[in-house]
């Protein structure tokens, strides 16, 4: 059981929220929908795009991967890095070694800005390996996305390209979704229609700011 934060003040920081679930399970559909609510999303897979073309880095995972990892313009090609670090333990936390301390950082320095922000109800996050990386207690509510594999395979194969073998790499380089599940504050169902999703998001928030 995930030890949790302390009761929320809400005179001094507005409460952090983490999205969790399994790969596309509609984590930055319910984050993009947080961010209706008036939340601020900090979408770690931006920052993590950003740390790649950002030329230190750039230069340090070129150094490592190699220079095939690089398009026709000298930009990295995440989908050939992908191939190389979802297919070797190691790799993958090398590259998240070179990544993670600039996503954590940027991640920090949103998260601040944002709860300057009197228009900015809540901050979301919607990082994938949140709890892998050891975010968890630094949430004031994690809500977990259950989707069933089916229906994520599908999504994956239809908006990432990622066919059932890449699916499953990759998923086995997360931790469980069943501790994700453990660990969460709140659960959505996402196997449903979207006007679904969306009453229970609405539950969740007022839920959470209501105090």
């Amino acid at each position: 059981m995930r030890i949790r934060t302390a009761e929320v003040d809400r005179n001094r920081h507005k409460p952090v929220i983490g999205i969790v679930g399994g790969i596309a399970s509609g984590k930055s559909l319910v984050a993009a929908q947080f961010g209706k609510l008036g939340c601020a999303v900090v979408d770690a897979d931006a920052l993590a795009r950003e740390a790649l073309d950002s030329p230190p880095i750039r230069q340090a995972v070129v150094a490592r991967f190699g220079a095939a990892i690089l398009d026709d313009a000298g930009r990295i090609d995440r989908r050939a890095l992908a191939n190389i670090v979802f297919a070797d333990g190691a790799s993958l936390e090398a590259l998240n070694g070179l990544v993670h301390p600039y996503v954590l950082k940027r991640t920090e320095e949103l998260i601040a800005r944002h709860r300057q922000n009197p228009a900015v109800k809540a901050v979301v996050l919607d990082m994938p390996l949140l709890i892998e990386v050891g975010w968890a207690d630094r949430c004031d509510r994690i809500v977990f996305v259950q989707c069933d594999p089916a229906r994520r395979i599908k999504r994956a194969r239809r908006e990432r390209a990622m066919d059932e073998r890449d699916f499953k790499n990759r998923e086995n380089f997360q931790i469980s979704l069943d501790t994700k599940a453990a660990l969460a504050d709140n659960t959505i169902d996402n196997n449903s229609d979207f006007s679904t999703l969306v009453r229970q998001i609405d539950l969740i928030f007022s839920e959470i700011t209501k105090k």
